[in-house]
Order: structure tokens, then C-alpha cells, then sequence
């Protein structure tokens, strides 16, 4: 079914009685002045967007990015009341990232291959719905999974970047297709996962695939044509490229040998933020390719812009600032994670800042005007570096996490951060940010230099994560725990650079949050739940069941008197002791929204596919050798990994492939490996990426963790 709506509501007057009705001093747009579906933003109502706090005009509610919302209606007297008003079964697996944006009454998502869903915002009435048939053999390239983070709306529009390059403007009424660009060479690695930012008139897209052979940019678009207006490359290209600015010639000078060769990275993936103060728009930079800088630039450098922070004129994406937080990256430090702006009392004085927490682990505080540094410090663990020199805003680099190819290095964090894309939030109230933190370390070491050869189809990072080296690392005294360690909400004040309060998660696994003026924070987990806590103390106020992992942030808005709160939720595998209830998606990926007095429930009957059942560990009897296990791991790692999981463990929703009846037959494995079988499903074929004897070597590693796993599930079974 598309849509589902509460069972009942309660009456008005246990409403009035809960205090649904007060909302915000601040008035609510007229219905009038903008008819549903009529997705009317423009500058003037963006830049006022504080004056209708009962809407959500783009993904971080207002330019500054700050996910902040003054409503009030939900309150801590009230939000134990909350329950769920309507739910959408989203029809798609994989991670959904997208956070909801509502304009005039309806509400827009993106979900898992950029397809794009339009509900009535009170109804949760399916009003249109866009699929742009994105390639499934585009998941080859998606590092980290096929997913979106949502749209841009503007002038009766609604904006979509697709995984395959494809930047969409949507008719906001109908869905129908307005326009469609490419901004990406097709036969290039590329790919799109992040929200459009619609600044002066312009559509402002960057895209991803610094593990391919991709080389990074920014490009502007006309809103109303799909003109290109202006492209910032973050890279330099071959000595003579027309294409490298007299900037870039510089940034040349910071790198050696045929970098360009490998593409170079620094891909702006994800954050892009529009400041109306400065009139500039700020981005982050990914990973150098590779990652190991031993192979993309022997000699070292500072490889300009990889991992850095931009700041560019709006109108003409001409070069304003930088600040490269990691020179010389090789950990995949990308600093493409959330950006905002706030205004901050420092010292006494009042400054208007650009901020960020990174995977680094430090927590930046710049001048937004000049990006001069004021303040970088750790708000979790990291070893990398002991702190950053205030006076060049270097990092003091601790030498021991440099690696080559005969030296491994621990690292912490590891490559996906102690913060990620996952968006945080400001309370202007509190002075707190709200960031999902997780803490986790890794080892690497260069693949070898001379043998190491370019797949644009599969990463190219360059590394050995695993060796005999970097176990005997983690077995010294005060070694960091490997892998995933813990994650938590912490409340983070910028102008102390200090940890206010932390709430540690159960389930290890990061996810967006939001802050409303009543000083409550929205976030989901790992767990299964949707939660509020107190803004000041981080006390939890109330919780309820999502039937799903998330990791995308939430959004609020009004439609009449009530307040709603909505939250995209699926992730990779489901809560512990939680079962699929859904018919479309095996994680349970749905859209829930959640009003005042509500009391709809999500289904609880275990759904199954006709003739299936739930699956147990029973791999057939290992048959391969140890050098094919040896071999398969390292091709795994390297070609299956980012989809199927580390170790061989189910991630991202795509099938375990320890469970797989297909491990009975390396006929049955061959067929779908090599020649494609399931390619409409995005499994596509790696006949022209394996080596030859590759595919049996995984195969038979698969079935060695499958029975090593068996082993290990039956000896606990049995204490």
C-alpha cells in the first residue's frame, strides 16, 4: 500500500489539553499565499524562513544549516503524547538518508536510487512519485551504498542530484521532469549522493568518487534552465589542462610525481553550505586517490585541496578561501561532513563563525568571512594528531600513523570517522551542537607501489587493512580497541570547545539529529527507536518503536494547529530482535511521522516472501585451501566489501552472502560472479574486474567464514 494513516486520533479537546495547539510566536505562512504542492522558495522566503517556522524548506531548514527549529507545540510537558499520525512503506532497501523537506502542505523525500516521493504532509497521502531508473550497475561504484539525501526546492521545483550523475528538476506538482543535465562524464566513476543547495537562482551540486579514478569539482546550474553557470575544480589535472586555474598551477606545486594519473579525489560528496552574511558558499573536500600517498604522490606534499574546506563567491565560484584540515591526507579524512554558520559570543565579542566536526576527531570554529582559524579541538578520541597549531592551523601529526608499504600504522579514528555526513544540529538557546559521534580505529599499509595497478571500476585506495604487521600493532600495550569501539550523542559547546553531556548507544551506529525551541533533541538509533531528549541535560523524555535502523536526521513542521515530526528510517540489517514487517523492504524502510495524541501502530506480523524462511548459518563443508582463503579475503575486501559487509558479515542490506544457498554450487557462484546473473538486482558482472581464479577464491573464503562463524554461534549456544 503507499500510504497508511492512523487508526484514530484523539479528540480535540484531550489535544488542547496536551498543548497541541501552541505552536510558535512566530506566524505560520499562509496556506493562501502558497497552494500545495506550489514548492514557492525563493530567496526572500528562504532568507525569512525563521518567520514560517511551521515549514521545512530545504534539508537544513534555513541557510545556515543549523537544523534548529523554533517550534514549540511539542514540548517536554507534552512530547510523552507523541505517537505516530501516518507511515509510508518506502519501496526500496538500503540505506535511506534522506531528511524531509515540507513546503505548502506537502512533504518531499528521496529514498535508496534517487527516486523521489511527494506525500500530503498531513495525510501521508501519496501524492506523486518519481523513479529516474538509475542504471543498477551504477551500485558497482556508489562507495557507500545507493543512496540520496534528499532534494532542493525552488520556484515550483524540486531538485534531485541522481547516483548516476543526473541533476533533476522536477515539476513540484506532478513529479513530471522539467529538466535534466548531466554534470558528470558518464564514462567516468562518478557518482551523486547529496542534497542540491539552491543558492541566487542556482542549483550547486558536487558529486562523489575519490575511490574510482575520479577527479573532484563543484559545478552552479541555472535553476530555471539547467544552464551551467560555473565548475571549481579541487584538483589539479595533467600539467596544461586547460582546465587548471592559475590557482590550480599552485596547488600543483603541493603534490609529485603523475598524480593526475590516478584522478587525484578531493570529491565535494556532501556538504554545501550558502552563508547570505558573506555572500560566499562553503564545501568540503574528500580523500586524495589513492589513499595511500606513497603511490599518488611518492614525493609527499600537502596536496591541495584534499581535505579542505573552500569558501567560493556565490555568484561566480570564483576562489575565496581554504583551509586544508588534513595536509598530506592519506586516512580517508574527508571534511565533506556537515558545515553550519551560527554567530557566537567569543571572548566577549560577538563573531559570526563557520563550524564543522570532522572524522578527524577535532572540532573547527573559523571566521566565516576569511576562514582565519579561532578555535580546533578534540571532541573525541584521536591519535593521529596531539592538537592543531592555532597559529598555522596545521595539525601537530603524530609520525607513528604514517604507513608505507613495510611499515603499518594504527590509526584513530578510522576512515569513516569520529563524525560522518550524518547531519548534527545548533540550539541558539542552549549554545550546544548535537553530533552523532562514533569512536573506531584501524590499521593500514600501502599496497606496493610498483605493483599496484588502476581499476576505475573498483576502489583504488592503495591500502592493506589487514596484515600480520598491523595485528602485531594492536597487540601492544595501549593499542586502541579495533574496529567499531562505541558511539554516542554528545553535546558539544563550541565557544569552551568542551563536552557538555553524552548519552551512549546501545547498538553502535550513528544518525542525524534535529533541535526545537522547546530544547528537545530528535534522534533515531540503532536500537529500533525514534528518541527526544532534553536539549540541556540529555535526559531521554520519550521514545518510540521504528521497526527499522536509522540514519537520516529528522524535520518538523505545522499543517493548522499540530506539529509534526518525521523521520526517513532504514538502514543496513534490522535492530536486534526486530523481524521485516514490511512488504516492499527487507529492512523496513518507511517514512514515520508523528503528531500530538496520535496512536497508530506499525505492523507487527512477520512478513515472509511465498515459500521463504528465516535463514540459518549451515554453509556446506569447506573444500578450497588456504592460499585460495588468503587470496578470496583480500579480493573480497577489495571488490565485495563495500557492499556485502567486512569479514564477510551482511551490511547495507544487500544478501549475506554466508547465508547464500548459492555456496552449494560454484557453478551457480561463477554464474552470478562472472557472467551476471542477477545484474537487473545491481549485482552486476565482475568478469572484467577479477583476475582469473579470483571468483572461486572468494567463494571458498565466504564458505571458510561461514563455518568459522557456524563454529562460533554453536560453542556460545552451548555455555
Amino acid at each position: 500500500m503507499p500510504f497508511h494513516k492512523t487508526r484514530a486520533m484523539m479528540g480535540a479537546a484531550i489535544l488542547l489539553a496536551f498543548g497541541a495547539t501552541q505552536i510558535a510566536a512566530a506566524p505560520a505562512a499562509s496556506p493562501k499565499a502558497h497552494p500545495q504542492g506550489a514548492a514557492a522558495v525563493d530567496s526572500v522566503r528562504q532568507l525569512a524562513a525563521d518567520k514560517e517556522p511551521g515549514t521545512w524548506m530545504s534539508s537544513g531548514r534555513t541557510y545556515s544549516e543549523q537544523r534548529y527549529s523554533p517550534l514549540t507545540g511539542i514540548n517536554k510537558a507534552n512530547v510523552k503524547t507523541l505517537g505516530l499520525a501516518w507511515y509510508g512503506d518506502i519501496d526500496t532497501e538500503r540505506g535511506q538518508e534522506s531528511t524531509p523537506v515540507v513546503v505548502d502542505g506537502v512533504l518531499y523525500i528521496t529514498s535508496a536510487w534517487s527516486m523521489v516521493k511527494a506525500y500530503d504532509a498531513a495525510t501521508g497521502r501519496k501524492l506523486w512519485e518519481y523513479d529516474p531508473k538509475v542504471d543498477r550497475a551504477t551500485g558497482q561504484i556508489a562507495c557507500c551504498d545507493v543512496v540520496n539525501r534528499g532534494v532542493g526546492a525552488w520556484k515550483g521545483k524540486i531538485y534531485l542530484g541522481a547516483l548516476d550523475g543526473r541533476l533533476i528538476a522536477l515539476d513540484g506538482k506532478t513529479g513530471k521532469v522539467a529538466w535534466s543535465v548531466q554534470t558528470t562524464d558518464p564514462k567516468q566513476p562518478y557518482t551523486i549522493t547529496q542534497v542540491p543547495r539552491i543558492v541566487k537562482g542556482m542549483v550547486i551540486i558536487g558529486n562523489a568518487g575519490a575511490e574510482y579514478t575520479c577527479r573532484g569539482y563543484v559545478s552552479a546550474y541555472d535553476a530555471t534552465t539547467g544552464k551551467m553557470k560555473w565548475r571549481f575544480y579541487t584538483v589539479p589535472a595533467a600539467p596544461g589542462d586547460p582546465t587548471n586555474t592559475p590557482l590550480l598551477d599552485k596547488a600543483a606545486k603541493t603534490w609529485t610525481g603523475d598524480f593526475w594519473k590516478y584522478g587525484g579525489g578531493a570529491t565535494a560528496w556532501d556538504t554545501i553550505l550558502y552563508d547570505p552574511k558573506t555572500d560566499l558558499v562553503y564545501f568540503g573536500t574528500g580523500n586524495g586517490l589513492s589513499w595511500s600517498q606513497e603511490i599518488r604522490s611518492p614525493g609527499g606534499g600537502d596536496n591541495l585541496f584534499v581535505s579542505s574546506v573552500i569558501a567560493v563567491h556565490a555568484s561566480t565560484g570564483k576562489y575565496a578561501w581554504h583551509f586544508q584540515e588534513v595536509p598530506g591526507d592519506e586516512w580517508d579524512y574527508d571534511v565533506t561532513n556537515p558545515l553550519m554558520t551560527a554567530d557566537l559570543k567569543i571572548k566577549g565579542v560577538m563573531r559570526h563563525v563557520l563550524m564543522q566536526a570532522p572524522k578527524t576527531g577535532f572540532y573547527y570554529v573559523w571566521d566565516a568571512r576569511t576562514g582565519k582559524l579561532i578555535s580546533a579541538e578534540k571532541f573525541a578520541p584521536a591519535n593521529w594528531a596531539s592538537k592543531i597549531d592555532l597559529k598555522t592551523g596545521r595539525p601537530v601529526e603524530n609520525p607513528a600513523v604514517r604507513y608505507t608499504d613495510v611499515k603499518a600504522a594504527i590509526v584513530q579514528p578510522a576512515p569513516l570517522g569520529a563524525h560522518n555526513w550524518h547531519p548534527m544540529s545548533y540550539s541558539p538557546r542552549t549554545g550546544l551542537v548535537y553530533i552523532p559521534v562514533t569512536e573506531s580505529s584501524t590499521g593500514f599499509a600501502s599496497a606496493k607501489p610498483n605493483g599496484f595497478k588502476i581499476n576505475e571500476r573498483m576502489y583504488n585506495t592503495g591500502t592493506v587493512s589487514g596484515s600480520d604487521e598491523i595485528t602485531k600493532l594492536y597487540a601492544l600495550p595501549g593499542a586502541p580497541g579495533r574496529g567499531n569501539i562505541r558511539s554516542y550523542l554528545e553535546a558539544y559547546n563550541p565557544v569552551t570547545q568542551k563536552e557538555a553531556w553524552r548519552v551512549p548507544d546501545a547498538v553502535y551506529g550513528a544518525s542525524g539529529t534535529m533541535v526545537t525551541a522547546s530544547d528537545i533533541v530528535f534522534r533515531g538509533n540503532w536500537s529500533g527507536e525514534f528518541v527526544a531528549y532534553d536539549a540541556r541535560t540529555g535526559a531521554k523524555l520519550w521514545s518510540a518503536p521504528t521497526g527499522a535502523n536509522v540514519v537520516a536526521a529528522p524535520s518538523t513542521y505545522t499543517i493548522g494547529k499540530d506539529q509534526y515530526v518525521a523521520i526517513l528510517v532504514g538502514a543496513r540489517g534490522l535492530p536486534p530482535n526486530v523481524v521485516r514487517t514490511s512488504p516492499v523492504s527487507a529492512n523496513n524502510s518507511r517514512i514515520l511521522v508523528f503528531k500530538l495524541g496520535a496512536t497508530g501502530t506499525l505492523p507487527a506480523t512477520p512478513f515472509q516472501t511465498a515459500g521463504s524462511a528465516p535463514r540459518t548459518l549451515n554453509p556446506p563443508l569447506f573444500t578450497g585451501t588456504n592460499e585460495q582463503v588468503i587470496d578470496g579475503q583480500a579480493a573480497y575486501g577489495r571488490f565485495c566489501a563495500g557492499c556485502h559487509g567486512a569479514g564477510g558479515v551482511a551490511d547495507k542490506s544487500i544478501p549475506d552472502l554466508r547465508l547464500s544457498p548459492v555456496l552449494n554450487s560454484l557453478n551457480d557462484w561463477n554464474d552470478i560472479v562472472i557472467g551476471g546473473a542477477r545484474r537487473f538486482n545491481g549485482m552486476v558482472s565482475f568478469k572484467a574486474t577479477l583476475a582469473e581464479g579470483q571468483s572461486e577464491a572468494i567463494f571458498h573464503y565466504i564458505i571458510s567464514q561461514a563455518n568459522k562463524d557456524k563454529a562460533t554461534a554453536e560453542a556460545a549456544a552451548k555455555k
